[in-house]
């Protein structure tokens, strides 16, 4: 991909122009990735503290009895937000879905072990592990296969 930046006065604004000979999943993010209001936080609440989450720290996200929670290295914080709404968030942040009721760091995967029902088992760099679901195995695999993603946010 090929990058051109044209600064001069006679521009009154920002203009993006892209030319491709396909639209790709990798161009709608990007798309999406510029078009994004300013970023939203996500907080960890921890008993009576409530913590900023820095994205690329959670293994990955998901619900258990009707609640969501960050998966970290070291523990699980609750987060008052749907798993749809943090599906937006942290999309730019390199976050898939696994399964109905989680969400997983991409970039912090550091193997996958296949199990005898079709899904795939992942085991991150911190240690905790998580399933993904026959149903999304084939997009995360696409997406692994592409590189990840190739902005960074």
């Amino acid at each position: 991909m090929k990058v051109k930046i044209d600064i001069d006065e006679k521009y009154a604004g920002t203009s993006i122009t892209i030319k491709t000979d396909q639209w790709t999943e990798e161009l709608q993010a990007l798309v999406q990735h510029i078009q994004a209001e300013k970023p939203q936080r996500i907080f960890g609440i921890d008993g009576d503290q409530t913590i900023l989450l820095q994205p690329a720290k959670i293994d990955f996200m998901y619900v258990e009895n009707r609640k969501v929670y960050a998966a970290l290295p070291e523990q699980r914080l609750e987060v008052r937000k749907k798993l749809y709404e943090l599906e937006q968030i942290l999309h730019v942040h390199h976050f898939m879905r696994f399964s109905k009721s989680v969400l997983g760091n991409i970039n912090n995967i550091q193997r996958f072990e296949l199990s005898f029902s079709g899904n795939l088992c992942v085991y991150f760099m911190s240690g905790n592990k998580e399933y993904i679901s026959r149903k999304y195995v084939a997009n995360i695999k696409e997406q692994l296969m592409m590189g990840g993603y190739k902005y960074d946010a």
